[in-house]
This record gives structure tokens, sequence and C-alpha cells, in this order.
């Protein structure tokens, strides 16, 4: 009979700086472990003191705490299967980056981080020491690899593991959701296979920290790359896995493989999560957000209601003499079709005191863009109003292509706690409200019906600032200006390779400019879910004082 090694994989979302709930949820895990006879329960990367910790981790009282934390935890696994854990760890007065196994009662082994990632979201250089290249640890009869994350995406580390004797590779990871992510991770996993000629399980863990979301998918491939098993993107999970030796050496036991879902969902499944996890992990219950009767409020009003329940959130209509008819009917629409509670509040009353109090120093100067920033920041007043009233976070709507050329008004539209579309270019706005429409699936908590009506999505943009208005009289049309901006923000692109894909050298440096000029915007603005690899935020740290504009 050939012999079998049965993980517990824990695929679960801890919270940051909640040390005492995150070993709850550990202990809870291996708990189910030792119930399903497993011999190792296994967590993700960083678990004890959630993940991205940031300049949290290098707090003395931070990181001793945690390493406590995992200690008691051993205690009281001691009696059953092996139990896995990241986790910080301090050794002759250096800070690790850890995956730690308990077992006995003791913290019996430790793998420390070699391959520090310092890049995009991530400054872990700064932050950690460097740990050497070990060998495995041992649970039973078997060795095991665990390359720590960053640690799997090389090869030095899992051929130096091979050549000490592991017998599969278990990679724990706290790797954040970017489009089409998925698919990288799995080469770089194969080619870990392929060099090693070993199994391979990647462990991630799920979740919504401030701007980044960490999508689950944990999954197994046997050697020749085969996929043996794939667990739920997003949702949390403990799944039981086997492994069975046989004359050729490990595999493991094929098991459910998960559906992968296409990027438009799991880049709504994102924002979902994110607004989700931002609530319950900073308290909140409800939120508000002002329902303008366009897309953007549209599409964060459903992705509120999908992420919380309707019964907790709250959408205001804030019109002027300048709110089209069309644009009162669409936001009605939509608050109904969503089933929430919805208010109507004029700003007319409150602008005309704005206008009179500055009409004395104001007198012989011609309207502009004061006054309708004035109407922008009324609503923002009126809106922080009523979320300090009635304790509803402010919700902000602003698209990447409105915060990448400051297309809104500061301390007006762009107020608020958090912006699950902040990394979402306008012209994918209309492709997920169009998607949403469509689809329903079980972790959403609104209606499984159609509930941004075609309107919103057909009509021209337009702040609604002035008579007649549309985005395009101070914009290129959006599938130029979000080419354009696809290739100077994600790709970090030049002028002349937006001249080389066919738009206008004089359109280009524009958008250029307003990029540059409005990075003192985003340095206030809301945290908003991470949706690709050139979010703003970590990923694209610009000064705000830059003179510089590309010359060819």
């Amino acid at each position: 009979m050939a012999n079998r090694f049965r993980i517990s994989l824990a695929q679960l979302n801890p919270t940051v700086g909640d040390i005492e709930g995150n070993a709850a949820k550990a202990l809870s895990a291996w708990e189910r472990g030792r119930m399903a006879d497993a011999d190792l329960v296994a967590l993700p990367e960083m678990f004890i003191t959630g993940y991205n910790t940031q300049d949290l981790i290098v707090k003395p009282s931070f990181h001793f705490a945690a390493m406590k934390a995992v200690e008691e935890l051993a205690v009281k696994c001691a009696d059953g299967p092996a139990l896995a854990i990241g986790g910080p760890w301090v050794e002759d007065d250096k800070l690790f980056n850890a995956y730690l196994i308990l077992k006995g009662g003791k913290v019996a082994s430790k793998v420390l981080k070699h391959h520090l990632p310092n890049e995009t979201v991530f400054d872990e250089v700064r932050l950690y020491d460097a740990g050497p290249m070990g060998g495995p640890y041992a649970v039973g009869n078997t060795r095991i690899g665990s390359p720590i994350c960053e640690d799997g995406w090389h090869e030095d580390v899992a051929e130096t593991l091979e050549e000490t004797g592991a017998e599969f590779l278990l990679i724990p990871n706290g790797s954040p959701y970017f489009r089409n992510k998925y698919d990288i991770r799995l080469n770089h996993m194969v080619a870990r296979v392929v060099e090693t000629g070993l199994p391979v399980i990647y462990l991630n863990m799920v979740g919504g920290q401030d701007d980044q979301v960490f999508d689950g998918g944990t999954f197994g491939l046997n050697p020749g790359g085969e996929l043996a098993f794939r667990m739920p993107v997003f949702d949390e999970a403990v799944t039981q896995i086997e492994l069975e030796q046989g004359d050729e050496g490990w595999r493991i036991v094929p098991a459910e493989v998960a559906p992968l879902p296409d990027e438009w969902e799991q880049d709504y499944h994102a924002m979902v999560q994110s607004l989700r996890d931002y609530m319950a992990k900073t308290g909140f219950g409800k939120v508000v957000l002002g329902l303008s009767g366009g897309v953007d409020s549209a599409l964060v009003a459903t992705i509120a209601v999908d992420a919380i329940g309707a019964e907790n959130v709250r959408c205001v209509m804030l019109p002027s003499e300048y709110t089209s008819d069309a644009s009162l009917e669409d936001a009605e629409s939509v608050a109904k079709a969503l089933g929430v509670h919805y208010d109507y509040v004029p700003i007319s009353e409150g602008r005309a005191a704005v206008t009179n109090t500055l009409a004395p120093l104001f007198a012989g100067r011609e309207e502009d863009l004061t006054e309708e920033n004035v109407q922008s920041r009324l609503r923002g007043l009126l809106l922080m109003a009523i979320s300090n009233k009635f304790g509803e976070m402010l919700l902000t709507t602003g698209n990447k292509s409105e915060v990448a050329v400051g297309y809104a008004t500061i301390y007006g539209d762009m107020n608020g706690g958090y912006n699950p579309i902040k990394d979402l270019y306008k012209t994918r706005v209309f492709e997920t409200c169009r998607w949403r429409n469509a689809n329903h699936r079980d972790w959403m908590k609104g209606p499984a019906t159609e509930v941004i009506r075609p309107s919103v999505i057909d009509k021209p943009p337009s702040a609604e600032l002035r008579a007649d208005q549309k985005d395009s009289d101070s914009l290129p049309d959006y599938p130029v200006l979000d080419a354009i901006l696809e290739i100077l923000v994600d790709q970090d692109g030049s002028i002349a390779d937006c001249v080389a894909s066919g738009f206008d050298e004089a359109d280009a440096r524009r958008v250029e400019h307003l990029i540059y000029i409005s990075e003192y915007k985003r340095f206030q603005s809301a945290p908003g879910t991470r949706l690709t690899k050139r979010a703003f935020w970590l990923d694209r740290r610009y000064p705000i004082v830059n003179r510089w504009r590309d010359p060819n």
C-alpha cells in the first residue's frame, strides 16, 4: 500500500493587526484538520499578523506580540497535526518574514524568506532581513520544502530544497490580485515543477486589505505540470488534499478543480470583496453615496449593495438647476432596482447662500470653474454631514480615467472613505455595468435582475455643473483617453509610444500634462480597489512637484 500524506489547506481571510482573531482562525482550522486526520494544517504567509502590514511590522511591540501568539498557538496545537503558519520572527536582532512549523507544543522548524519583493505594493527590503536558503523540514517521515511567496517565483530556492531532500513543495503566499494574475502564478509554478520534478502546492490567502485584495485560488500541480486541484477564488475555504507516494515519488491525489471566472467577473468580485472587507475590518456597517444618474455612481451603488446589502446603503440625489430630467429619472430607477434608501436633497438654497456670501468678493468677475466647483463641494459637504449624522461611510465614485487626469473636485466629489472603482477606466465601467446586468452570483447580495438600466450606460457622460455640459468638452472621448492612459500609466510608455499607436501628439501631451498636475489630488484621494499592476497608490509613486515632461 502506498504511503499517504494529508494536508488541510486553510485559504482564509486574516485581518491586519488582529493577532488574537487571526490566531483563533488558525486554531479553528487546525481543529478541522485534526477531525479530518490531517498530518499537516497549512495557513498562508504572515497569517498571524495579516498581510500586507507595511511599516506596522517593524514596531517591536507588534512583532513580539505576534511571535508570542504563535508560541501560545503551538501549545494549544500540541496534540494533533503539525501546524504551519506565516508570521514574523526575530533572530540575532534581525526581523524575518517566516513560515513557522508548530509540533509537539513548540515552534519546531522555521523557514525564513530569502527573496524579498521590492516592487509594486511590496517594500519588504526595507522591512525585513533576507533569510538564508535552507533545507526542508520534516513532518513525520516526510520532508517538505516551503519557499515563501516570492521565493517560489525564483528557481534557486526550489532547486536547493529539492537537492537537500524535499519530497514536495508547499508554497505559502500573500499574493494580491491584479487582472489575469492567475496565469502568471500558474506559469511560475509549472516552471518550479519542471525544474525540480516535485509536486507543488500553491497556498494563497483571501480577503481585502486597504487597496489590495487577496484572491485565493489555491492550487496544486503534479510532476509534468498537470493541475491536480484548485480551490475557489476570493472565498474562504478549508480543503483536505492528499499526496500519495509511489515508485516514482509523491503525487497529489486529484481533487476538485473549482471554476476560474473570466476577468470581468474577477474584477467585479474583487471590488465587492474589497469594499465588504474594508467595511467589516474598519467597523463600518453602512454606506452613503451621491447618486447622480450617471454610470459611475450607479456602478458604485450596485457594488455596495452586492457587498453589504441594500438595507445598509443610502443613496442621495443632490440636484441643481443643471441636473437633467433624464438624470433624475435614471437615479431613481437605479435606487428602486437596488432597493436602497433614497433621499432627495436639492442644493439650490445652499448654493444661493454661498453665491450671495461671495458676491462682494467676486464682483466684476465672470463665472468660471469656481462656480462649478462650489456645486461639487456643496454636495460633498452635505454628503459628509449625512455620513457624520448617521454613522455611514461615504463612498466616492470617481473612475480611473477621472482620477488619472484630475477630472474631479478635491473636497467635493472626491470626498469619501473608499472608492471601489478607483482602478477601473471609464470604458471598463460601461462594460462592467453591462456584465452585472447580465450576471448574478451567490456572493452578491443585490437582486438577480437588471439593476442599471441602459439609459444610464448609453447617455453621453456629463458632470452637469453647467448647461449642456459633456465630459468630452474637457477631455478626449473616453475610448481615446483610456487608450492613451493605458500607454502612459499602465505601460509606463512615452509620447512617442502614443503617436506610434495612432494617437494625436497634442492629445497625448495634454493627457500627460493632466496626469502630472493631478498628483496632488491623488495624494489626498480615498483608497480604492487595486485591479491592475499600476493602480494609483503604492504601485505608482510620483512626486507632487514635478516639472518634467516627455521631450519626445
